[in-house]
């Protein structure tokens, strides 16, 4: 049998069963007195049933009313706790985050970020989902997701952060002699590192642009820029790297640059978030921390 009744009508049941009047259970619902009495007499006819016997001084459940009150409030209970939770996430800087970044950028870039935000606010957790693949930001329920260059991700706000270049680096030892033009790269031996496949290179003066897909002499392919950074040093070949990471290893001595006139056009790094609308305060926070700490680092 397929009963046809409001779960709004049960509410206002239980609360008639919880108080004992009709008076005080429409004051606690804040509706009419008149309204409370129609739905009761609708859930009622819903159920073919009576639930309350009423009389001029008192209102008392029948032993089917007081089995369906017994088995209904818990539901109220728990959606009353229910809201109460989303109610402490609006609230409340607790929670987990669950965030993706590319590997590189996450590990050299935002970790200490990340850091510095747990340690300003422990009872917020973050999940991080490093991978230079482009996943569905949608299907693996992320909550903030930060990418480097453009983005596809449709009703999502992207926040630009910052701006990486790339530059090309190879071993200290490494005879470089060669290369004086991006022309001269072709069939170098060269180091690839995924995603960076395609060298768009701007002369940082004249502002010229040339562009390098390397198609020869591949010694080694990787996804990470710890063995990119180790395959240059060990003079496997030339790489093309973000200039966060290159410049210390530059200014070592460690690394060489090549072609030090030349770098890549900016790529942009966002963070993509949901409408700020309605979104958990740890979210908020999260989102407001990272702008002003990138707005505070030197560019």
């Amino acid at each position: 049998m397929k009963f046809n009744y409001s779960l709004d009508d049960m509410r206002c049941f239980c609360a008639v069963a919880q108080h004992g009047s009709f008076k005080q259970a429409s004051t606690t619902l804040e509706i009419p007195l008149s309204t409370l009495s129609r739905r009761i007499a609708k859930l009622e006819d819903d159920l073919g049933i009576r639930l309350l016997n009423r009389d001029a001084h008192r209102v008392q459940l029948t032993h089917s009313g007081q089995r369906y009150y017994e088995r209904s409030r818990p539901l109220f209970d728990e959606l009353e706790d229910v809201a109460e939770c989303l109610l402490q996430d609006k609230i409340q800087a607790k929670g987990s985050i669950k965030i993706s970044a590319p590997v590189n950028f996450g590990v050299h870039v935002l970790a200490p970020h990340f850091n510095a935000f747990l340690n300003q606010y422990p009872d917020i957790h973050l999940d991080l989902r490093l991978s230079n693949q482009t996943i569905d930001i949608e299907e693996e329920a992320i909550d903030i997701a930060f990418r480097v260059g453009d983005h596809n991700a449709d009703h999502w706000i992207g926040r630009h952060l910052t701006d990486i270049r790339f530059v090309i680096c190879g071993s200290a030892h490494l005879d470089l002699s060669s290369l004086k033009t991006p022309s001269n790269l072709e069939g170098f031996p060269t180091v690839l590192c995924s995603p960076m496949s395609t060298w768009k290179l701007q002369h940082n003066t004249s502002g010229k642009l040339e562009t390098h897909r390397p198609t020869s002499n591949i010694r080694l392919k990787v996804d990470d820029i710890s063995l990119l950074t180790r395959a240059i040093q060990d003079g496997i070949g030339i790489g093309f790297m973000p200039n966060y990471h290159a410049k210390p290893l530059i200014d070592s001595g460690e690394l060489r640059q090549v072609l030090p006139e030349w770098s890549n056009q900016p790529r942009g790094c966002q963070m993509l978030y949901r409408d700020r609308n309605n979104m958990p305060l740890r979210l908020r926070l999260l989102i407001d921390f990272m702008i002003n700490r990138f707005n505070e680092t030197p560019r």
